[in-house]
C-alpha cells in the first residue's frame, strides 16, 4: 500500500462547521480535512457516523484552508441520522479515494441527477479554474423530480454565467423543462459534437445516457455509485463486472461502461454479497 494510500485511509475526526439545507432531504455539510485539500472532482471520502455507520460520499468542493462539504440526502439509518447532526458535532473521515474526472477539453456537457450534481458542480468550477486548457463552452443539464429537489441551482447559474448554458429539467414541470434530464440530451447530441460528456446519478440515470452517447458516438465519463464498505478495495462490495468501483474507479470512461453494460443499471450486490435487481 502506497504512502499517499495510508495516509488517505488513516481515520481523522473533525467537527461539523456548517449544514445547509439545500432541499427538503439534501443537506450540505462541511467540516475541516487537510488530507482532504488536494482532493480532485470525482474523487469521495468516507464518512464516519460515530455508533451508527460509515458511508462513502462524494466530494462537493474542497477550500485552499482545509474546508471539505459534501451533500448528503437522508435515504437510510445513517443518513437521517447525520441529519440531525448540527456544527460542532464530530465525525470521521478517510479519504480521498478513486480516480477523477479529466480535465483537458474545451467544449463539455454535464449532466447531473440528485446528489450527482454534486461531483459535477465540483467539477465544473476546476474547468473554469484552469490554466493548460481554455475552457471554451460550458452545457449543464441538471435535473429532479420536482422545483423543490433541485440542487445548487444559484451556484450552477453562477458557474455558468461566463460561457455556459444552464439546462434544469423536472419531472413534473415545476422548473424548467418538463421531463427527463435525457430529453434536452439528445437534441443537444443532434446539434453539436463535445469534447466530453460528465454525468453522475441514479445508475439506471446513467445506463440511459451511455446507450444515448453510444448512438450519437460521443465520449463519456460517468461517477458510479455503489454500495461501499472499504473505499480501498478490499471487501468487494461495490464490484461491477471486473471493476472495484471505489479502487477502479468511481470515474469510468465509455469503454469501460461498455464492459459492464449487462450489470449497468441492472443489477447490484447487497450488503450480503448477494445479487438484486435495481
Amino acid at each position: 500500500m502506497s504512502d499517499y494510500l495510508i495516509a488517505a485511509n488513516t481515520l481523522r475526526t473533525s467537527k461539523i462547521v456548517d449544514v445547509t439545507t439545500e432541499s427538503p432531504t439534501v443537506k450540505t455539510f462541511t467540516f475541516i480535512d487537510k488530507q482532504c485539500i488536494n482532493a480532485k472532482p470525482g474523487q469521495f471520502l468516507m464518512l464516519w457516523i460515530p455508533g451508527i455507520d460509515e458511508i462513502p460520499l462524494s466530494i462537493l468542493d474542497v477550500t485552499k484552508n482545509g474546508k471539505v462539504s459534501v451533500a448528503v440526502k437522508a435515504v437510510g439509518k445513517a443518513t437521517q441520522h447525520l441529519h440531525t447532526m448540527e456544527r460542532g458535532a464530530t465525525v470521521g473521515i478517510r479519504g480521498p479515494f478513486g480516480n477523477s474526472f479529466t480535465q483537458t477539453h474545451e467544449n463539455v456537457l454535464l449532466i447531473g441527477g440528485g446528489t450527482g450534481t454534486a461531483p459535477l458542480l465540483f467539477l465544473s468550477k476546476a474547468l473554469q479554474l484552469q490554466s493548460n486548457i481554455k475552457l471554451k463552452k460550458l452545457t449543464f443539464i441538471v435535473g429532479a423530480r420536482t422545483k423543490s429537489e433541485l440542487l445548487f441551482i444559484d451556484q450552477l447559474n453562477r458557474v455558468c454565467q461566463k460561457n455556459g448554458k444552464l439546462i434544469p429539467t423536472t419531472n413534473d414541470g415545476t422548473y424548467g423543462q418538463q421531463g427527463l434530464v435525457t430529453d434536452p440530451l439528445i437534441d443537444l447530441l443532434e446539434q453539436e459534437k463535445f469534447d466530453v460528456i460528465y454525468t453522475c446519478g441514479p445508475e439506471i440515470m446513467v445506463k440511459k445516457i451511455f446507450e444515448i452517447t453510444q448512438t450519437y458516438k460521443q465520449p463519456l465519463q460517468a461517477s458510479l455509485e455503489r454500495l461501499m464498505r472499504c473505499g480501498i478495495g478490499l471487501c468487494g462490495s461495490c464490484v461491477i463486472g471486473k471493476y472495484r468501483v471505489c479502487k477502479d474507479g468511481p470515474i469510468f470512461n465509455s469503454a469501460q461502461l461498455d464492459e459492464v453494460k449487462n450489470e449497468l443499471g441492472i443489477s447490484k450486490l447487497n450488503l450480503d454479497g448477494s445479487r438484486t435487481h435495481q
